[in-house]
């Protein structure tokens, strides 16, 4: 039995819009993976934030916090790009300063921490090798520096009480980048196995 053009024509469209469906629904699958990972490590740069880190009371105005905190966020840029990473930051540890005493530093610390995961995510995402991970991490560092050299001369209308601050922020940064760039290797091949 022959089919008609009209059938043909009629199949083709049929077939396409399983197709499309299924596209759909692929799509619909990775966007759900991608929220449920992007919750996962605002919550895991919560937790990072607040339970591995060291109050250091002689660095900054009022003391100073370091924490790897930053680790989630570089290594949620690496494995699901700048925007997972960027949301990661601001609410991850946006949220921490909200519940744990730094109320002030919450609004600064959402936009330097969504910095950070942008511009880590956007240097990583296309280029994953080691040297573009280690220039993410000095990326982070410039931002985390200015970021809370502004961030703390708004708060304490003095330019120079934060220049005490960016020992720590260094130390901070420097020290997540040295535990996240050998993971963030490591999690890369055995993900492209």
């Amino acid at each position: 039995m022959m089919k008609t053009k009209e059938q043909t024509v009629s199949g083709l469209a049929s077939e396409e819009m399983v197709s499309r469906r299924n596209a759909d629904v692929a799509k619909k699958k990775v966007d759900i993976q991608w929220m449920v990972m992007t919750a996962l490590f605002i919550a895991l740069t919560y937790v990072i934030t607040g339970y591995i880190n060291i109050r250091i009371p002689f660095l900054a105005a009022n003391g100073g916090l370091v924490h790897l905190g930053n680790v989630p966020v570089f290594v949620a840029a690496a494995l699901y790009g700048r925007r997972s990473a960027a949301i990661s930051g601001a609410f991850g540890m946006g949220l921490f300063d909200l519940t744990c005493g730094w109320v002030a530093w919450a609004p600064f610390t959402f936009v330097v921490c969504g910095l950070i995961g942008w511009t880590f995510g956007l240097i990583t995402e296309k280029h994953p090798s080691k040297a573009f991970l280690v220039v993410g991490v000095l990326a982070a560092l410039v931002i985390k520096i200015g970021g809370y050299y502004v961030a703390e001369g708004i708060i304490y209308g003095n330019w120079i009480a934060p220049l005490t601050s960016i020992p720590g922020n260094v130390v901070q940064i420097i020290v997540a980048g040295v535990i996240a760039v050998p993971l963030i290797i490591a999690l890369q091949k055995v993900i492209h196995r």
